[in-house]
């Protein structure tokens, strides 16, 4: 197989040809390798390829037979391999941890060959730290991949993996996956168990999944990381069938609720909402009923959440536990700012933002169950230039103006991570310059299965593009 095929195939078409003996898992990871060691020193989205990754274990079988996958470097974890977190406070750390999700990653047959980038701690929606540089967008290298699982991102729309494992506590899964072009998932809460150390992690606001090509892709992979296990807070309903199998069910016929103004402090982009407004036409076309429906929640409630004094404990203990300091040189600007700010509030807001959590949960409930399925932009607008107000490292933004600025472009994910409902992110719409424009399908809880096959029909009808250089002026990447 040649480069130029390997990048072209989704994780299960990879699998087909493994089957088939058409190639063979070792020459897949040396394909992945070729294809880093093109593209990577200019994108920044791998920060370590292992050095025994043609050794790497994994099953002689399952839904991802041989395919290479990337670590996002936080979140689930390999015993024994490097977690620093996007930090300089977590540098050298190693995992003592084998999490479920890669104990299931190695039993579907995937081969983790490395770590990508991730802002510090998963902080912001840009893909920037000072231990590992900026992580340049494939569509456009002067603008941001998104984050906080910018490199799992970056790498997939490239072609060095086609999927690689992020998570998303408030859209971190489905920014990058918007503005990169790709298919993003955010599961609900309990679908993807966070054992054995991590189980409903941030309140469950927290979810591990991954970002692919392909729809085919989400349905395969939520057969591989669903299902509970022992010490889960709670155990969700349980599929009727497998994910893989709903891609040839009918859809049915759905009433979908359609987001078409603007949810926080950041204006909607004209094009992102004809993109909106194209998709919601398509599903007329297709049967369903579509009405609009008003901003569910108020931003202010949202933007409280992200100032809690339970991370500047935690922060503390681990620190204490690796005997290190948190200062200037351990943390980065924005994020010592809110560390301690939020060391200095009385313990009493705990209690407060656990009212916070309930409140904004029964309110958007509230507002949204009359509607199976909900239409919003993923972003409200393109992918950003990188360095300004969104990145951790600006030392002249304060902890309030970082959270005040990030909830604001995150209005439309963030508040599905505090419901626990999942939410795809579909690459339907570019604009006008050609940068990939996401569009997120939101269900009810529990429901993956109806998202599958409203993503199929959507991806069916509007297949997305990949980065190209054809007919644009702007620096972009890609693998030949």
């Amino acid at each position: 197989m040649k480069l130029s095929e390997y990048v072209e195939y989704d994780a299960t078409g990879l699998t087909s040809l493994v089957r088939a003996g058409e190639v063979t898992p070792l020459e897949l990871t040396r394909l992945a390798r070729e294809a880093h060691d093109e593209v990577n020193p200019r994108i920044n989205a791998v920060i370590e390829f292992y050095q025994d990754a043609e050794t790497v274990a994994g099953s002689n079988g399952g839904l991802f037979h041989g395919v290479p996958f990337l670590r996002k470097d936080i979140g689930a974890t390999e015993a024994g391999r490097l977690q620093e977190q996007g930090s300089r406070l977590f540098k050298g750390c190693r995992s003592d941890t084998d999490s479920y999700f890669f104990r299931r990653a190695r039993d579907a047959g995937l081969r983790t060959i490395g770590r990508t980038t991730t802002p510090e701690l998963a902080s912001t929606a840009m893909t920037e730290s000072i231990l590992n540089g900026i992580t340049g967008n494939p569509w456009d290298l002067e603008r941001s991949a998104g984050g906080s699982s910018g490199g799992a991102a970056a790498a997939v729309a490239v072609g060095i993996t086609p999927i690689a494992h992020g998570n998303d506590g408030g859209g971190s899964i489905r920014i990058p996956a918007s503005w990169c072009g790709l298919v993003g998932l955010n599961p609900s809460r309990g679908r993807v168990s966070g054992g054995p150390n991590n189980q409903d992690a941030s309140y469950g606001a927290s979810r591990e999944f991954v970002l692919c090509r392909t729809v085919r892709d989400i349905a395969a992979a939520l057969d591989v990381f669903s299902g509970p296990y022992p010490g889960d807070p709670f155990i969700i309903v349980q599929p009727n069938r497998r994910y893989v199998e709903e891609l040839s069910q009918p859809t049915g016929t759905l009433r979908v609720g359609v987001a078409r103004t603007s949810w926080g402090a950041v204006n909607l982009d004209p094009e992102v909402l004809h993109a909106v407004e194209a998709t919601a036409a398509l599903l007329e076309e297709m049967g369903h009923t579509v009405i609009d429906i008003d901003r569910p929640y108020e931003p202010v409630e949202y933007s409280r959440l992200y100032l809690a004094p339970t991370t500047a404990s935690w922060l503390e203990e681990a620190a204490r536990a690796m005997g290190r300091t948190i200062n200037a040189d351990t943390l980065e600007p924005v994020n010592l700012k809110r560390y301690r700010y939020g060391r200095h509030l009385p313990l009493s807001r705990a209690a407060e933002f656990q009212e916070t959590l309930r409140r904004m949960r029964f309110r958007v409930g509230e507002a949204i169950h009359a509607f199976d399925i909900l239409l919003t932009p993923t972003m409200p607008i393109m992918a950003v230039p990188h360095g300004g107000i969104y990145s951790a490292t600006n030392p002249a933004v304060s902890a309030e103006e970082y959270v005040e600025a990030d909830t604001a472009i995150c209005q439309y994910t963030g508040v599905f991570n505090v419901t626990g409902q999942p939410s795809v992110s579909l690459p339907l719409a570019q604009s006008a310059s050609g940068l990939p424009i996401g569009i997120q399908i939101v269900g009810r809880f529990g429901d993956e299965a109806t998202l599958v096959r409203v993503a199929r029909d959507l991806e069916v009808a509007k297949p997305s593009g990949r980065p190209t250089t054809k007919g644009s002026s702007r620096e972009q990447l890609t693998i030949t």
